[in-house]
């Protein structure tokens, strides 16, 4: 009964509890992202010990990013039918289980199975849907901003976590690196299961933003297992869909899949040792949460589209001039600046498109599919980029052939035409 007496005392303040539930969304989704990007820097510690190459280990982290994002639709119905405040903890018990597990392993196949499948899964679970739900249920002012917040915490697991993380890597060893993300999501269980609701409803409140005297209730939505495919059948129909997919597909190969789980090793090849890169990580995870945040603030203000325009143009740019950055922590630090406010700036004025194309009703679990195809271009790059290092030795041609993805994205979204009401998905459903 925490979360009762907490609503109560912070209504006699003048704080609304949807401000509770986006802090805790915040810190459940920057344990997520620690967690989905940990395996990055035990890269190395992982070859040396065990001898796989990178190409072994980046087809280990592939499959995690995939699972992470094709289960990001059916994240969004397991959230509707059973509850965010339930699932997100079982998520983060699943997450906990699957890294104290990696201390044991002694083979690939364990690592392929453990840091694969079941951190894939214990991080799909919730995925990026779980921002895009909270946000649309607890908000109806400031949602874009709320939106840019939440999506920022997958840059400041990095911030957080990655220079303890390589700290205790060269000081103790890889398996003590794993003990604050352990930790956190043990904190994160525990958080949800007192304090998070699923609902304002629950609580007796409106949504934040919402007339006081119209009371806002849950969606009835018709959550059973074939909801997601049924809503991907009506959503490919419409060409801002693929669009939108496309794209998004692009800002994970250029994201996530290459510069996450290659950076350091992209680094340790020009002469800069983990905790240098690991820092230059963190300072990209900074400036992302500012330009994030900054990204929701300007979709609730502009044109989605010519933000995104923007957003991935600068991105391409900044990922060609990348290896001609000498790797000194003057250049990684220009870099840094440069591509870290663009991290992921491209999720609010996505998430917004969404919802305008095809309701907010249906926003979560259509941007659950269009976040897929975000991690599935994070798993070819994870991949693509291990395997170009192992081939060619440089990771040179990964970076220029994200550029001019980048190039092409910013172009193709500005073919979406919008609706002048949202497609009736519920119905086609």
């Amino acid at each position: 009964m925490l979360a009762p007496r907490l609503a109560s005392y912070l209504k006699h303040l003048g704080i609304h509890y949807a401000w509770v539930i986006a802090a805790l969304t915040f810190l459940a989704m920057l344990v997520t992202s620690a967690a989905l990007g940990l395996p990055g820097a035990l890269m190395q510690p992982l070859s040396q010990e065990f001898g796989w190459t990178t190409t072994e280990l980046s087809s280990v982290f592939a499959i995690r990013f995939a699972l992470y994002g094709l289960l990001g639709p059916f994240a969004a119905m397991v959230l509707m039918r059973y509850g965010v405040s339930r699932m997100v903890a079982v998520a983060a018990a699943v997450i906990a289980s699957a890294l104290l597990l990696g201390v044991f392993m002694r083979s690939l196949g364990q690592a392929f199975a453990l840091w694969g499948l079941l951190l894939g899964v214990g991080t799909g679970l919730t995925a990026m849907v779980l921002g895009a739900t909270v946000a649309n249920r607890w908000f109806v002012q400031r949602k874009g901003l709320v939106m840019g917040l939440l999506a920022g915490s997958s840059a400041t697991g990095q911030l957080v976590f990655l220079p303890l993380v390589v700290w205790l890597i060269e000081q103790y060893g890889w398996r003590w690196a794993l003990a604050p993300v352990i930790a956190a999501s043990l904190l994160v269980f525990v958080l949800m299961l007192l304090f998070m609701r699923d609902h304002p409803s629950d609580l007796d409140l409106n949504a934040y933003g919402a007339p006081s005297d119209v009371k806002v209730q849950p969606a009835a939505a018709r959550a059973d297992w074939g909801l997601p495919l049924r809503t991907l059948a009506s959503a490919v129909k419409v060409p801002s869909f693929w669009v939108l997919a496309a794209s998004f597909f692009i800002c994970g190969l250029s994201t996530n899949g290459l510069i996450q789980t290659h950076f350091i090793s992209l680094c340790g090849d020009n002469g800069l040792g983990p905790v240098p890169a690991a820092s230059v990580l963190s300072m990209m995870g900074l400036f992302d949460l500012v330009g994030t945040t900054l990204s929701g603030y300007l979709s609730d203000r502009y044109d989605s589209r010519k933000l995104l325009f923007w957003y991935y143009g600068l991105r391409g740019l900044s990922l060609f001039w990348l290896p001609y950055s000498t790797y000194s922590l003057y250049g990684l630090s220009l870099f840094a600046m440069f591509y870290g406010m663009d991290w992921v700036a491209t999720i609010p004025p996505t998430v917004k498109l969404a919802a305008q194309e095809f309701g907010k009703e249906r926003a979560g679990m259509v941007f659950g599919w269009v976040f897929a195809a975000h991690q599935l271009g994070a798993a070819t790059a994870a991949y693509g980029a291990g395997l170009t290092r192992t081939l060619l030795l440089t990771y040179n041609p990964a970076l220029f052939t994200a550029g001019a993805a980048c190039l092409l994205a910013a172009a193709a979204v500005l073919m979406i035409r919008l609706r002048s009401r949202p497609m009736a998905l519920t119905a086609a459903a």
